[in-house]
């Protein structure tokens, strides 16, 4: 058993966060104590008024999908470890901001700490990096730099990678353009390779990890085409990235991309995804450390007692929380990034359920699995067999809201129907759509609940196909 799989259902989880804080808050006030003593601030309100605004705040919380619950499997949601949380509300005591040195001391060097372990995961044999308030803002940092390295030129990314790729591109200005996935949703090389003779390709896009299927792009083969064509590569690790811990468990290609990642230019992944964080926890990391030279810049009102180099020289953020650095920093002392750490078996775990959730969905006749792979990581898609693909999708419907009703929280996902059929016998064209049912199986309590989550599946299925 991992004993770092708690469940915030259980009441241990409350009483051990208090525990922790109750210990932890004197030990920081400690070292403050010859302060001049002050008055608080919520010493403006009183402590019933306060006491009814967080009981109404609770009320109104209650309005939640239960994220933290093995029950849950819809979306890319689970619970921060419990010394995260507890590292994050002690941080906030002081309340640091990782912009510069002045603002946040002691988080900054944690965080300058947590980010070259990342690094280390990674293989990466020096970096440059930082946190992010999450993926998205750590790709935009990623594709600014390919801009500012290659001016003009266009950012390939796969059909199946975030759609924010294109937004990114659009707001710095950067042509954009869209490659075909193959029916595993990983990215066409043949299409990839078709775009790179066509010329002005500054920067491919590689996904280890694709929202929808958790795909992950042959990394491993895009670096081929590199030697060739010459182009950066941005690996857009932000979900899958954790899984490089246990590339030696996964199939084959997707093992050959993890392995492969330390040649990328530039690596984004979310700690506040597998990385058992508070949202927003993102992380950009960069291999050649030169690229620091093209966020240069004056800054009158800048912090200046500290002559080293602050993270707010190396982000295009400026104000960003040093706690959830202090958090990311205490997670990984906790559970450090190895391969067969306890971490490592987390992330293991998930997969091995992924997989049996998988296999149990193709011993089903009413469902289909894709056709051309099985799951890379822990994501699971199926189809509802069906004589149409608009009663396929109803179904698929139905059962979401059945299961939802029995408290088992799945998610829905549009995707062409080519993934889940070899042989179509003309019956669909090769673009249709059709809505599938998608589950996301990383909280590590997923392989020990699976049992529990397969009958719910099973009679949510019967009650909406009856």
């Amino acid at each position: 058993m991992l004993t770092w799989s708690l469940v915030m259902t259980s009441p241990l989880q409350s009483d051990l966060l208090l525990s922790l804080l109750a210990q932890a808050i004197p030990r920081l006030e400690s070292h403050f104590s010859a302060l001049p003593e002050m008055d608080s601030a919520s010493d403006l309100a009183t402590h019933d008024a306060m006491t009814d605004v967080l009981g109404q705040v609770a009320d109104r919380m209650a309005d939640n999908f239960p994220y933290f619950h093995p029950m849950y499997i819809g979306q890319m949601l689970k619970a921060p470890h419990p010394v995260a949380k507890a590292a994050y509300a002690l941080a906030q005591s002081i309340n640091p901001n990782n912009h510069a040195r002045d603002g946040g001391r002691a988080s900054s060097e944690m965080e300058i700490e947590a980010v070259a372990g990342l690094a280390r995961m990674f293989g990466l044999p020096q970096h440059l990096g930082h946190l992010t308030s999450g993926g998205t803002f750590a790709n935009l940092e990623a594709l600014w730099v390919a801009g500012q390295l290659h001016p003009g030129k266009r950012i390939l990314a796969s059909q199946q990678a975030h759609y924010t790729h294109s937004r990114i591109t659009s707001v710095l200005q950067l042509p954009f353009a869209s490659v075909p996935s193959d029916t595993a949703g990983r990215m066409d090389l043949t299409a990839l390779e078709d775009e790179l003779r066509k010329g002005g390709v500054g920067t491919v896009v590689a996904t280890l990890g694709t929202t929808a299927l958790g795909a992950v792009d042959p990394l491993h083969e895009i670096l081929a085409l590199q030697a060739r064509y010459g182009f950066r590569i941005h690996v857009d690790a932000a979900y899958g990235g954790y899984f490089r811990l246990i590339a030696d468990q996964l199939d084959p290609s997707a093992s050959a991309a993890f392995l492969a990642i330390h040649h990328a230019d530039s690596i984004v992944v979310d700690p506040h995804k597998h990385g058992l964080q508070p949202y927003g926890c993102g992380c950009i990391l960069f291999r050649d450390p030169a690229v620091g030279r093209l966020y240069s810049h004056n800054s009158p009102y800048t912090y200046f007692t500290s002559s080293q180099l602050h993270l707010g020289e190396i982000s295009l953020e400026c104000s960003r929380a040093g706690a959830a650095a202090v958090a990311l920093w205490a997670t990984q002392r906790l559970l450090p990034l190895v391969p067969g750490g306890e971490f490592a078996q987390g992330l293991a775990a998930s997969r091995r359920a992924a997989l049996e959730f998988d296999r149990r969905l193709r011993t089903d006749g009413r469902f289909l699995g894709l056709s051309a792979i099985r799951p890379e990581l822990d994501i699971v898609v199926w189809q509802v067999v069906a004589d149409a693909l608009a009663e396929s999708s109803r179904r698929a419907q139905s059962i979401f809201d059945q299961a939802a009703a029995a408290n088992l929280h799945l998610a829905l996902v549009q995707l062409p129907v080519a993934f889940f059929w070899e042989n179509p016998d003309n019956r669909f064209a090769k673009g249709d759509i059709v809505t599938c049912l998608r589950s996301v199986l990383m909280k590590p309590e997923h392989e020990a609940w699976l049992e529990r989550i397969w009958d719910v599946l099973r009679d949510s299925t019967d009650k909406a196909l009856a």
